[in-house]
């Protein structure tokens, strides 16, 4: 007679595990992809500012190299040998007081500026 109550724990149990894997899905976002200073990176999309890494914080987006040199493509640099790109990432999202952040990078694709500057629903890189 106690296995309903045990049957009931696992299925809630399990739903909850699921729940959790299903938010936190590889998402497509495209957008600015900003490296302004050394180890500061972030995404500008039509959802506003996603961080990857922030120099000094031990926070910092899993899967970094999968972004690769941007300044090899279609870029523009704005301080010495950093600046911006366009492009479109499969990443891990989470928002935590107020800010967005990018948990882990699983690919990416670098795009012509001119489509970042063309998409009416992207901020100007400023």
């Amino acid at each position: 007679m106690r296995i309903a109550p045990l049957h009931a724990l696992v299925c809630a149990v399990a739903a909850s595990l699921l729940a959790a894997s299903a938010s936190a899905a590889p998402e497509n976002r495209c957008g600015w992809i900003v490296n302004p200073t050394p180890g500061n990176w972030w995404l500008t999309d039509r959802d506003g500012d996603w961080i990857l890494a922030t120099q000094g914080s031990d926070r910092e987006a899993l899967g970094m190299e999968n972004i690769g040199d941007i300044s090899a493509g279609d870029y523009r640099a704005v301080n010495g040998n950093y600046g911006y790109a366009c492009g479109c990432m499969k990443v891990e999202t989470e928002k935590e007081d107020g800010t967005q952040f990018i948990t882990a990078v699983y690919s990416f694709r670098q795009l012509k500026l001119a489509q970042c500057d063309k998409d009416k629903s992207l901020p100007k890189v400023e």
